[in-house]
Order: structure tokens, then sequence, then C-alpha cells
């Protein structure tokens, strides 16, 4: 028999309970364990796993300011939320969403689509984690753009504001209402309203993304050498992999490309067939990520047309260290499936895969499908706000296709109280990423962290 669900009203009615055993307003509360708090042991435990010449790249990344620290730290947030009460609602959580990893990539329309596009940290759990790194992320850049002292706060607030209309929104509409629903251009163009800056930015970004391709990459990356197509060497930000100085390599991804190949729909291998093998080379992407593997591949279909394909390195999720464990035993499938979950519309190559002999973990998705991320530096403090606005209001579609809207929206209420409870946490948050940046700057200063920067 079909398990009964229960009706919206009664998981609003739930939601709102909820207030009973944590109050909204005890959310502004920053817990931190300092008994057991060590910023630089959290990161340095994981780059056990590292690739270890890569590592003080990584901290080069982290160390400029406070809100390149806060990309490169989710593990230290993770273990920081972990020491607070949650409300119990779970949602198919991101993991690591601050205010860079939202940004637009194409469709399989080829229309361009804003959305969470980073799912390395991906896992259920309580809904609010999402939005206390988005708004901690919002205090911490709005300092590093120099905007006036209550710019952060506000845009804090006004993301956690759109994200509780909107989930409100989405718990009273039908369920393929929401599944189906996007975020695109001009979408972005009407909640911008008269804003002339927004459509400019937006415009601007619509081009730039439409030339982030894979022919672009392949002008880019790629050269002839000896009358062969090769990827052309740029170390350390792009290693190509050689079988004479890696022995075995050919076979090793050979095998773990066959796994990844069966991950696909039959119509994705089918296209993907189409495609021989050209060149191989390790990159170095991201803040967070340097260090893992990350590998990426050149294909060519029979016109001599380009597709590379990026493999990443996927571990156990920084939040599994305090949340249930993935049910996958993969941890590439465990990130492919919470970004399906979660995206309105994913990469048609989006899979993943197993090296057996390293024992690591891969997803494969395409290197550039139109992919951009707006320039938040850049960005005035109006627009700031309405990019705050922006971002909550696609975390709430993403959460309200794996959780329930309904006691989402029970919970977080109809007035401001979540919202100024978030802020004031977010506040205090930003505060704690200065102070553990400075234990980093620290660090390397006197020789305990190597970084190399510039990278």
């Amino acid at each position: 028999m079909l398990a009964a669900r229960p009706t919206r009203q009664e998981s609003y009615e739930a939601g709102r309970s909820r207030r009973k055993a944590l109050a909204r307003s005890a959310h502004a509360e920053l817990t931190v364990p300092a008994a057991d708090r060590d910023p630089l042991a959290i990161l340095a435990h994981q780059d056990e796993t590292r690739l270890s010449d890569l590592v003080p790249i990584r901290y080069g990344r982290m160390v400029p300011t406070p809100f390149t620290f806060l990309r490169g730290a989710a593990a230290v947030m993770a273990h920081d939320l972990a020491a607070s009460p949650h409300t119990g609602l779970v949602v198919q959580l991101c993991g690591d969403a601050h205010l860079s990893n939202f940004g637009a990539y194409a469709g399989p329309d080829r229309r361009l689509v804003f959305d969470l596009n980073d799912f390395d940290e991906t896992l259920p759990g309580p809904f609010e984690w999402d939005l206390k790194r988005l708004t901690a992320s919002l205090v911490v850049a709005a300092r590093d753009n120099g905007f006036p002292g209550d710019a952060g706060p506000a845009a804090a607030a006004e993301a956690v504001r759109s994200y509780r209309e909107a989930i409100t929104h989405f718990a009273s509409i039908p369920m393929m209402d929401t599944w189906y629903q996007r975020m695109e251009a001009e979408s972005i163009m009407d909640m911008a309203g008269e804003s002339a800056d927004v459509h400019q930015r937006v415009e601007r970004a619509v081009k730039k993304a439409s030339r982030r391709t894979s022919l672009q990459a392949f002008e880019k990356l790629t050269a002839v050498v000896d009358g062969r197509r090769r990827i052309v060497a740029d170390p350390p930000l792009v290693v190509p992999l050689e079988e004479d100085e890696l022995p075995g390599i050919t076979r090793r991804v050979s095998a773990a490309f066959e796994e990844y190949r069966t991950s696909l729909a039959g119509d994705r291998r089918h296209l993907l067939d189409r495609f021989r093998y050209v060149d191989l080379a390790r990159k170095i992407v991201g803040v967070g990520s340097v260090g893992t593997r990350c590998l990426i591949l050149l294909l060519e279909d029979d016109s001599g047309a380009p597709l590379f394909l990026q493999a990443k390195e996927a571990d156990r999720s920084v939040l599994e260290a305090h949340l249930p464990a993935s049910r996958y035993r993969n941890h590439g499938r465990r990130v492919v499936e919470g970004q399906r979950l979660m995206q309105a519309t994913s990469d048609i190559f989006l899979g993943w895969s197993h090296d057996a002999e390293g024992e690591v973990d891969f997803y494969f998705r395409q290197l550039r499908d139109m992919k951009y991320s707006g320039d938040i530096a850049s960005l005035i403090p109006e627009t700031f706000l309405r990019y705050a606005a922006l971002c909550g209001a696609v975390m709430a579609r993403a959460h309200a296709r794996s959780g329930d809207a309904a006691a989402i929206s029970g919970y977080v209420g109809k007035g401001g109280t979540f919202d100024s409870a978030i802020s004031s946490w977010a506040v205090a948050y930003a505060d704690q990423t200065e102070r553990d940046h400075e234990m980093l700057v620290e660090a390397v200063a006197d020789g305990r962290v190597d970084a190399v920067r510039g990278v």
C-alpha cells in the first residue's frame, strides 16, 4: 500500500510547533565550542587526504581575505553549526552555500539558468544550515567590499526574507510546478525591477557565459603538438598526465571512464559514445577543492568538435562528521544525486565513477558549459542587496524540491523574527570568521602553515 502523507496544513502546523522546541529568536545566538575548536586543525585534517604538493596553494588562496578564508573553510563552519540546536526540518543541503557558489550555467535546452552550482558537500540536513552559510558569506563579503557597516546585515536579512517568502510560495503551489520552476535571465530582470545596474550586469553575464563553452576551453587549453591535439601544460594549474611518467594511468582512467559511462542514462551514453578520447590532464580548481584530485579529459566527435569533461574527486561531505552518513557508498554518486535533487536542471553529462586502484570516488561533468559566477567584489551595495534576495529565493526553490516546504513555512512564519535572528547570527559568525582568518594569517607568517600565493 502506498504510504499516506500529511496534508500541507498538517505539515504547516507541525513546522509551526517546532518553535516550541527551538524558538526562531534562538537562532541569533552563535555557539562556538571553545574547548575543542581549532579551525587550523580542522583544515589540517582535510589535508591528510589531499595531494601534498597542492595543499600550500589551497592556503595561498584562502589567506588573502576573510571571504576567501570562508570559502575554503566549509569544514570549520560545519563544526560550528553542529554545536547549536537545529530545527530538524531536513532538506537536501548544498553544504557549501556561500555567495560565490551561486551562478549561471546552460540547461539542456541551452537557455541560461541561475542556480546553486557546487555540491561537493551535499547531504540531507537541517534547512537553516544552508541559510546560515549563505548569510554569513554575505556579511563577510560586504565587509571585504568596503560597504557601509549596515550593508552586510541588511543583505543577510534580505536573503532570509526572500527565502521565507519563496518557501511559503512553494508551499502553496502544486509540487510539479515547484519541480519545473527555474530562474532564468528574464526572471532575474523581473526581480531587479528598474535597477539599471542589475540589468546591465545580467546582460553582460549572459554574453560572457555564452562564450564559456568547450570550444573556448579547446582554444585556450590546447595546441597542436607534433601533429596531435594536446592539452598545454601550465603548471601547477594544468599538468598533462602521461603514461611514461605515470605507468598505468591510461588503464585506470579508462576503467573509471567506463564506470562513469554506465552511470549515465541510455541516451546520454549514446551521445557520449560519439566522441573519442584525445588527452588527459590534472587541473586545479576552486578554493576549498584545491588539493583534491581533479582531471580534465579532452574528447572530440567525428568532426573534430571538442567536449571537455571534468572528473572531480568526491570525498566524505564535511557535514558527515555531524549528521547521518550518506546513503550512497560512492561519494561521487552522493554529489550527483544531491545536485540532481536540488538543481532545476543539471548537466546532461553529470555522472559518477570510482578509481579502484587509487580508492578514489569521482563525479564527472562538463568543464565549461556556459558556467559563470558573478564578480562579487565589483557589486555596488544596491545590487548586492538584490543579489542576496535572488540567492535566498533560489535556495528556497532548491530546498522545496527535497524538503517539506509547508513545514519550513510554518516554522519561519510570516513576520521578520526569523530574518532578524539569522542576520544577527551571520554578523556574529562574520566576526568569528575574521578571527579565524587572522589565525591563518599568523600561522602563515610564522611558518606553521605553508602557503603559496598568487596561483
